[in-house]
């Protein structure tokens, strides 16, 4: 694999000190864990945290005995948090849609990527690479499904299907908007608007079209973790999940598959907050995550696309479309534009708010 794949753009477990996210409060507050020196940083928890802890926190540890303490949040509570003031997280791991968002708000400081020492700069994807942001893999959302409720090759192949309440009478679900984004773009395509067509985004068209499905959608999701186990308990037959829940979720026996076509890519990045308190931590495990052998060692198990070159040989056989050799973020998807969920994630929140109710 030699190509960057931006070539066409078109149970939770805390380590010892952590404080879970406060269910009556908008945030989340972080108790001071017992090793001397530490980086907080903010995760999407589950499964992702326990790959991770393995394949980077650990070996992390022993390289620098600086000890990880991830706290798992939702985006909607990250966003709150930083607006109220009370930031406690030295890292905030996720999507790259959310960081621009906190970037434009001022939350964010600049990388230094002058500091390096793990990485080499020249092999990360200069798309991932931003001012005050850093991507750490490349994966999408994607239509998802029990295999024992749909037998591989009667899931439905498009959009335009999943939203086919007669061909498939089943149960569904979808992002809720406390997860980042909602599928507005799924919703337009099943409406028929081309993948290239898609920005600036019909927000009245997608809701109109949402509201097609939204009797067989008993619950939208707000974490990858639930997302996954709704599908894999048949508690829905299929939705639009993140690929690396689904693929983690293959990997521990779920009954869940994935259908490529329409998925829609994205970026998970780090970035750091202003007022850090561990600053120089935060640089040192950004650095570390990045290198090609870090990259390698965790996407290897946790089937997403690295974004240093070098560590290309590590992705997962799964994430490659066989027909064209590359991935399928690349062959069968469209990149979400996150300039635009920036500029537009409190008009769609407001209209979310209003429908989700009605």
């Amino acid at each position: 694999m030699t190509q960057p794949p931006y070539a066409d753009p078109g149970r939770r477990r805390f380590t010892s000190g952590v404080a879970a996210a406060t269910l009556a409060a908008p945030f989340f507050w972080v108790r001071q864990a017992t090793a001397a020196e530490q980086v907080i940083v903010r995760t999407p928890g589950g499964v992702f945290d326990d790959i991770k802890r393995e394949t980077i926190y650990e070996p992390f540890r022993k390289e620098t005995g600086i000890e990880v303490v991830p706290v798992a949040a939702t985006a909607a509570k990250l966003m709150a948090m930083m607006k109220s003031g009370q930031n406690e997280l030295d890292v905030i791991d996720t999507g790259d849609s959310t960081l621009l968002e906190l970037e434009k708000s001022n939350y964010l400081v600049p990388l230094a990527y002058e500091e390096f020492k793990y990485t080499n700069l020249a092999d990360i994807d200069p798309v991932v690479k931003r001012k005050y942001q850093l991507g750490s893999f490349i994966y999408a959302m994607v239509l998802g499904y029990n295999t024992k409720a749909m037998a591989p090759g009667s899931e439905p192949k498009s959009w335009a299907e999943f939203w086919d309440v007669k061909r498939f009478p089943a149960r569904r679900t979808l992002p809720d908007m406390a997860s980042g984004t909602p599928s507005l773009e799924f919703a337009l395509i099943a409406d028929g608007v081309p993948m290239n067509k898609l920005y600036p985004l019909d927000i009245d068209r997608a809701f109109k079209s949402m509201s097609r499905i939204r009797a067989l959608v008993p619950k939208f999701w707000d974490t990858g973790a639930l997302s996954s186990t709704m599908i894999a308990d048949n508690e829905v037959s299929m939705g639009a999940l993140w690929s690396t829940r689904a693929a983690a979720a293959q990997d521990q026996g779920a009954p869940i598959a994935i259908q490529w076509n329409q998925n829609a890519l994205l970026v998970q990045a780090y970035g750091i907050p202003v007022g850090a308190r561990n600053l120089a931590n935060a640089k040192k495990f950004i650095d570390y995550s990045s290198s090609a052998a870090s990259q390698a060692r965790w996407l290897a198990k946790y089937k997403a696309i690295p974004v240093n070159t070098k560590a290309y040989d590590a992705t997962s056989k799964d994430l490659i479309d066989p027909a064209t050799k590359t991935p399928w973020t690349r062959s069968k998807g469209f990149l979400l534009d996150i300039e635009w969920w920036a500029q537009n994630r409190e008009k769609v929140g407001q209209v979310w708010s209003k429908w989700i109710i009605s």
